[in-house]
This record gives structure tokens, C-alpha cells and sequence, in this order.
């Protein structure tokens, strides 16, 4: 069964005084997803946005919000995030190995729809239970770059992630997320990955709206091929 492209322009590279009408903007040009990256400065070095930016962004959006969570206790965010209207909470397996049954229940239970990230160092097989559990997540992020900072260098050897990922789960989202573009993307959409996640290449770009859909060319190419 194919899976189906989803281009999801990373808002840490947009204008944040201009939030409102860079989403819309990017919705415009073709985007399906928001991807929102909240930091806690603690997981990560980098501070970024919480409940409250997703909230005032909710309320001039309709688009689903893909919220990334780098932080050292996801659980805590639950509740807010659901209340400031994400629609998906994607937690990392490395700070969740003990509670990772509850925090999927209460992302579900809260409406909005549960995904799991690795960093670089981790292991893919470490994220096999949380897919594979009755109560499953709905996604899985592979990290292309440390999670912490936007602009860095895409990881190739990341690749082996993915494609072990689609072999195993030919249904599953499976998204990547740093250094993707126009020189990346054949190499993420040929490895499996159908959720793209890409910041300074869509909003540095002279024409937004071609990388967005040279990107969804690539990912749908692959699908077809596969």
C-alpha cells in the first residue's frame, strides 16, 4: 500500500513576526502540514515556541499543526497542546522509554495523533515497540540532523533508518526532518520517507511554492516505483 506525500514546511525557519501569514502562505503555495518545533532548552540547547505561539497560530489556521516535541518531559505538554489546537504530537523515544504506553494513550485520548522521533546516535529498533503495540503510534521522525537548531548539514547514513522503517511498516509514516531539499530529497524519498519536513530550503527559496512541489514530485515518484 502506498503511502501518501505530505510536504510539511518548518516554521522555525519563517518570519515568527509574520506567523499568521507565513502559515498561510505556505498552505497556499502546497503545503499540507505545519511542522512546529518546541524546545525546552534542556533536551536541546535551543529554546523555541510553545502552547501558547501553536495556540494564537490555531486560531488563523485550519492546517494541520505537526508538532515536533524536543523536550525532556513530553507529558507535560499534553494537555496544553491539546488545548491550543495541535493536531499532532510527535515525542522523542529517547527521553520516554519508561512511560511511553501512557503519553501515547493521552495524545490519543486528547485528540490529536501520536508520533515518535530518534535522534541521529539512537538505534531505529528502539522505536519497533511503539509501533508495533496494539496501541501504536501513527508516525515515525527520523532526525537527518541533531534536533536543537534549523540549517544544519543532512546525515546520508540516516537513510539506513528509513528504509528499515518501510520494509517493516510499508503503511507507516514515516517523516524526516533536517537538511532537506532540492540535493536531499531523492535520497529520503527513495529510502521510504513520505512526510517531509523542510525549513531554510522552502523559506530561503526564491519560489517557495517549486521546492514544495519538487519535493512532493519526489516523495510520489518513489511511492510509485516502489
Amino acid at each position: 500500500m502506498a503511502v501518501v506525500a505530505k510536504i510539511a514546511p518548518s516554521m522555525l525557519s519563517s518570519d515568527f513576526a509574520n506567523l499568521a501569514s507565513e502559515a498561510e502562505r505556505m498552505i497556499r503555495f502546497g503545503a499540507d502540514w505545519l511542522h512546529m518545533d518546541i524546545m525546552d532548552r534542556h533536551f536541546v540547547p535551543n529554546l523555541t515556541i510553545g502552547a501558547p505561539v501553536i495556540e494564537s497560530l490555531w486560531k488563523h489556521t485550519k492546517a494541520y499543526l505537526d508538532c515536533h516535541l524536543m523536550v525532556t518531559n513530553p507529558l507535560d505538554y499534553v494537555e496544553p497542546l491539546a488545548k491550543a489546537g495541535a493536531s499532532g504530537f510527535t515525542f522523542h523515544v529517547e527521553v520516554s522509554k519508561e512511560n511511553w504506553r501512557e503519553l501515547v494513550q493521552r495524545i490519543k485520548s486528547a485528540g490529536m495523533r501520536p508520533g515518535v522521533a530518534v535522534k541521529p546516535s539512537t538505534p531505529i529498533e528502539e522505536v519497533y515497540p511503539l509501533v508495533e503495540h496494539e496501541n501504536s503510534v501513527e508516525m515515525v521522525l527520523v532526525m537527518t540532523v541533531e534536533p536543537g537548531f534549523g540549517g544544519q548539514k543532512f546525515m546520508l547514513e540516516m537513510m539506513d533508518k528509513v528504509r528499515a522503517l518501510r520494509k517493516r511498516f510499508p503503511s507507516l509514516d514515516v517523516e524526516v526532518d533536517g537538511g532537506l531539499g532540492p540535493s536531499t530529497i531523492e535520497a529520503a524519498a527513495t529510502a521510504g520517507a513520505n512526510c517531509i519536513v523542510a525549513g531554510s530550503s522552502i523559506f530561503g527559496a526564491a519560489e517557495p511554492a517549486e521546492i514544495i512541489k519538487l519535493l512532493r514530485k519526489s516523495v510520489d515518484g518513489a511511492q510509485q516505483s516502489s
